[in-house]
């Protein structure tokens, strides 16, 4: 609030008190309150919450920078593992994604011969598919023809010949861009009629957070902890029949390997899925942006659109679907590229001319980030001379990841009270934690217990994790999120020290 002012008139004793700014002058001046405040901003962004950036890696900026001040704390770094940002955690980038994108960003080094033939060739095929063939220029909303025509073929080979069409292809900026404007579309409805959003939990905070942004209803159901994070059909229909009492279910996420729970769904499970988005008469969105990060012995991915046109046209002509991928995750952890794409099918082509539309509004996606996932979809062959180098780091990348998640399990299951679910995928652990009732009851005074608990570990040893209230879980237990993406030495390090942590927190609190 402003603060008050006193306007007092030469010879009378007639003061002005002008606590209400907006009916009052200063100086003869109008003096209004601000046109934007808490009570007067959207109430549905006063909703949103993303756990993933949210107060506890606040705090941990705020010490990084006390350290660069030459504060004293019992560690000399924070250790980020709060997000999958591969890059940010040592991980080098790809050669042959930089080099292209080098030649691209600089088309002066096509005459450079430190850089291979098959990246110039890759290069030149980007910039002249660009406008003023210039990276720089903007693409076609949907994204450059050639880039999408490249995406359609890597689908098509992914899921053994099953045809794609580039004009179902729509490129964004990262998955979660196509994400939110696939919800913008499917939400609608006021009262008990307003659309319904079926989401797991533990959920990726990015739906939470879209859902209450669109003012749509959240419709939580539970993986099985028990059972590996596995999806129960009758846990799905348990939240869709209760949810038509208030609100009109039409859409079913699913997250294809797992985050936060690093699950991969059997085929079997994706059939039933589809089976029951079917009876439902669901719109199914397959997140699927960690499709190459698969550990666990007897798993395999199987994208959601080759299992439906396998199941026949009863399904694969009927069933509306939106899949997405990302060049954030799986051997590339390129995060800040933004690049992404979202395949449509079955979508109503009035709608499609809808869809088209609305991203439109935001021009086109980053043309580095259309640029990169092109070499993606598109990575060096066996007869070109990139091959054998590009194939020896991708797969060094994820074989560290499958001996990380496999030592990131063993290791918290010998800490007493932590139970931890084999990491089957993905890029995370999502432990759960046996927390004392007097670290509970401390807790509730001012925060969520596992919030309390990673709050005095980032403190306490200067490791960042994400409090799993922030991705929602059953009530009564307490869980957190932590990437598997440091360095394997780091790695060991960082879950000593949570085991050192655990135990002494426990110790204190019995």
């Amino acid at each position: 609030m402003h603060e008050r002012v006193k306007s007092q008139r030469v010879g009378t004793k007639n003061i002005l008190h002008t606590s209400n700014m907006s009916q009052e002058a200063v100086n003869g001046v109008p003096c209004r309150g601000k046109v934007l405040t808490l009570d007067t901003m959207n109430p549905n962004v006063k909703r949103v919450e993303y756990a993933v950036r949210g107060p506890i890696v606040q705090r941990a900026v705020q010490i990084e920078k006390e350290l660069r001040e030459g504060a004293k704390k019992p560690f000399t770094e924070v250790i980020k593992a709060n997000i999958g940002d591969a890059h940010a955690m040592g991980q080098k980038p790809v050669t042959f994604l930089r080099q292209v994108l080098a030649l691209c960003s600089y088309p002066e080094l096509l005459e450079d011969n430190k850089f291979p033939e098959d990246a110039k060739k890759r290069a030149r095929r980007i910039l002249g598919a660009c406008g003023g063939q210039s990276i720089g220029a903007y693409s076609a909303s949907q994204g450059i023809e050639c880039v999408r025509q490249d995406v359609a073929r890597y689908i098509e080979k992914r899921d053994g010949g099953i045809p794609s069409n580039p004009d179902n292809i729509y490129l964004s900026t990262g998955a979660s861009d196509a994400i939110v404007t696939m919800l913008k579309l499917l939400v609608c409805g006021e009262g008990r009629g307003r659309t319904g959003v079926m989401i797991s939990i533990p959920q990726y905070p990015l739906y939470s957070a879209a859902l209450a942004d669109l003012g749509a209803v959240q419709i939580n159901y539970y993986l099985d902890e028990d059972k590996c994070w596995s999806l129960d059909i009758k846990e799905l229909r348990r939240a869709v029949t209760e949810a038509r009492q208030h609100c009109n279910p039409r859409v079913l996420c699913i997250i294809n390997p797992g985050n936060p729970t690093g699950q991969v769904q059997s085929r079997q499970c994706i059939e039933d899925v589809i089976r029951f988005a079917k009876e439902e008469h669901l719109f199914l969105m397959a997140d699927e942006v960690y499709q190459d990060n698969v550990y666990a012995e007897g798993c395999a991915f199987h994208s959601f659109k080759k299992v439906l046109f396998e199941m026949g046209p009863e399904y694969s002509s009927t069933v509306e679907m939106a899949s997405f991928h990302s060049t954030s995750k799986c051997y590339m952890g390129e995060c800040g590229f933004r690049g992404g794409y979202m395949e449509v099918i079955n979508l109503d082509p009035e709608v499609k001319a809808q869809l088209i539309k609305l991203v439109s509004v935001r021009l086109c996606p980053p043309v580095p980030g259309q640029a990169l996932l092109d070499l993606v979809v598109n990575p060096p062959q066996p007869d070109e001379p990139s091959h054998t180098t590009f194939m020896k780091e991708r797969t060094a990348v994820l074989a560290a990841l499958a001996e990380k998640a496999r030592l990131t399990e063993q290791v918290f299951n010998t800490v007493p009270g932590i139970t931890c679910n084999p990491v089957q995928g993905a890029m995370y652990t999502f432990p759960r934690i046996t927390l004392p009732q007097k670290a509970i009851d401390k807790a509730k005074a001012g925060q969520v217990p596992d919030m309390f608990y990673c709050m005095r570990l980032l403190e306490e040893e200067g490791i960042c994790l994400v409090p799993g209230s922030g991705f929602g879980q059953r009530e009564g237990t307490f869980h957190f999120r932590m990437t598997i993406l440091p360095p394997t030495e780091k790695l060991k390090i960082v879950l000593q020290k949570i085991r050192d942590f655990h135990q002494r927190f426990t110790q204190e609190f019995s």
